[in-house]
């Protein structure tokens, strides 16, 4: 049987995908554009079609499948949007659910994957909860222009911490369990980095490794809000998703340290330098 990874097309699953052929799984790797996986995969992997809106593409996806990597798509904000898959998988009988989730949900039922992981309970699926502190990638990825272009941290997190993990990490962690369904069904994992920092300490950081002064600026919400709207051309729903998630942020959500990782899977996770330090190349200067 094969392990079925939603969003391989993006870090975080395209990292579970590499962790699982590691140890021997076969996978299956699905998308919307199962064109892109095979480029992506080129012959490693089973690519196939899956978009939860269209419920003519789930038994194709789970075909020979008997555990699924889960996430949920940044567009799709409702928590309904992922039921009807999840109830083909209990159709299905798999055997083990990963859900990709995030910190401190099981605290907070305002972000939509609080309501998905009690979907996932109520339906009697096995399942083995991912939730991760912020991704080491967000300032490598859709933070990184405003670092680029104008050596500024533009987030609007205030004097608040975070312990990021890098979703490499998070990919190790989601195989750890999915290759072991038995010992892992009806468990759930913080995740985190072993530091908790705050955006300045992050500045100083990657003005250590670029060699340029980089500045954390705080911007308001309003601010960010309308910056990466209207200058950035993002999406509204997924800047107000972020927008949320920094005002939780500023609450103290984000700053515990967990050492679950090293718990789950013998290893520390990667430090911010470190990171860093590997990814220079998001973080220099545009040519």
């Amino acid at each position: 049987m094969s392990v079925l990874v939603t969003g391989a097309s993006g870090n975080v699953g395209g990292y579970v995908v590499e962790e699982l052929l590691k140890t021997g799984e076969r996978v299956t790797a699905a998308g919307t554009d199962a064109g892109r996986l095979e480029r992506k995969f080129n012959g490693r992997v089973t690519c196939v079609e899956l978009d939860f809106t269209k419920q003519s593409t789930f038994a194709a996806a789970l075909a020979g499948v008997d555990r699924v990597f889960l996430m949920r798509p940044p567009h799709l904000g409702r928590p309904e949007d992922l039921y009807p898959f999840i109830d083909a998988m209990k159709d299905h009988g798999i055997t083990l659910v990963s859900f990709l989730s995030l910190m401190g949900i099981e605290k907070n039922s305002v972000p939509p994957h609080y309501k998905i992981e009690k979907y996932i309970e109520s339906s009697g699926i096995p399942y083995a909860h991912i939730r991760p502190g912020f991704f080491m990638q967000n300032l490598s990825g859709i933070h990184a222009e405003e670092i680029r272009r104008q050596n500024q941290i533009f987030i609007p997190a205030g004097k608040s911490k975070a312990s990021f993990i890098d979703a490499a990490d998070i990919g190790l962690a989601a195989a750890t369990v999915l290759k072991d369904p038995g010992r892992f069904a009806n468990t759930a994992y913080t995740i985190t980095g072993s530091e908790s920092l705050d955006y300045n300490q992050v500045a100083e950081i990657l003005s250590e490794v670029t060699g340029r002064k980089i500045t954390y600026v705080r911007p308001g919400f309003l601010r960010y809000r309308r910056y990466y709207i209207k200058h950035r051309g993002l999406d509204k729903a997924y800047v107000n998703v972020t927008v949320a998630l920094y005002f939780m942020t500023r609450m103290g959500t984000a700053q515990r340290v967990s050492h679950e990782f090293r718990e789950l899977t013998g290893r520390e996770p990667r430090t911010f330098r470190e990171f860093a330090e590997d990814n220079l190349g998001c973080f220099s200067d545009e040519q």
